[in-house]
């Protein structure tokens, strides 16, 4: 069975990219004409993603307002989403992970290609979408892998303990949903548990089961996080929507 659903973590108001996300989530910047959301829902549409759960909290409203159009899109609020970090929208969304499904962070840009491939790549309970390239950075999500087997996630590993990073789209099967939302709760039962990340969820979890990565090397995706960002997105949407390569 193909999957079908997908989660995407827009809770966050986006600090970063002051002032222009002073009255807007990070997830509704415009890009080429769409917001990184609408962008993010059309490839996700074009793979034949029926189901999708948007994480809102940072002004929620106008997320609403975005959603509310659109067949097979919702909106979930997370309360917490200001004094919690995003395993706490996973926290929220929990209930969601309830067969197998695409996790997705809000302020990822990805092209409808990439998402195929990912989708035509899963052969795990768990898999973690990677790219590879010569330098990586403080604030890269970096990965160790052995072949395919990831075997640490996180941005403090140590220089030569990497060999990839994540982008922050993930796919879980079968076992995957139980497994990823157990180390969850997990975590969020600890005093530490609102100021952790997910993707630390899914480094505990590859010291006991195997989790899996999918490269994407040579696909079209950007993260945006900072005002930098903003303008490397604006080339490649601008290219989107040209049409190429969307």
């Amino acid at each position: 069975m193909p999957i079908t659903k997908a989660i995407i973590l827009s809770a966050g108001k986006g600090s970063r990219l002051h002032p222009l996300t002073d009255d807007r989530p990070k997830c509704l910047i415009e890009l080429s004409g769409k917001s990184l959301l609408e962008w993010q829902l059309d490839a996700l549409a074009a793979n034949g993603l029926t189901d999708i759960v948007v994480v809102t909290g940072f002004r929620d409203d106008l997320v609403d307002a975005v959603v509310a159009p659109r067949s097979g899109v919702r909106t979930l609020f997370n309360p917490f989403y200001h004094v919690a970090d995003n395993l706490g929208s996973v926290w929220m969304a929990r209930a969601e992970f309830d067969g197998d499904v695409l996790l997705l962070n809000g302020d990822t840009l990805l092209a409808p290609s990439l998402i195929a491939s990912v989708l035509n790549g899963v052969h795990g309970a768990i898999t973690v979408t990677v790219d590879e390239k010569d330098d990586y950075d403080a604030d890269d999500m970096k990965v160790l892998r052995d072949g395919d087997r990831l075997l640490r996630i996180g941005k403090a590993l140590e220089p030569g303990h990497y060999n990839a990073e994540s982008i922050g789209f993930l796919a879980f099967l079968g076992a995957g949903p139980g497994l990823f939302v157990g180390e969850v709760e997990r975590m969020m039962h600890t005093s530490e548990g609102t100021r952790r990340w997910y993707l630390r969820a899914i480094d505990a979890l590859a010291q006991r089961v195997e989790v899996r990565t999918v490269s994407i090397k040579g696909e079209q995706w950007q993260e945006v996080d900072f005002l930098e960002d903003v303008e490397k997105a604006k080339v490649l949407t601008a290219r989107w929507a040209a049409g190429e390569g969307f």
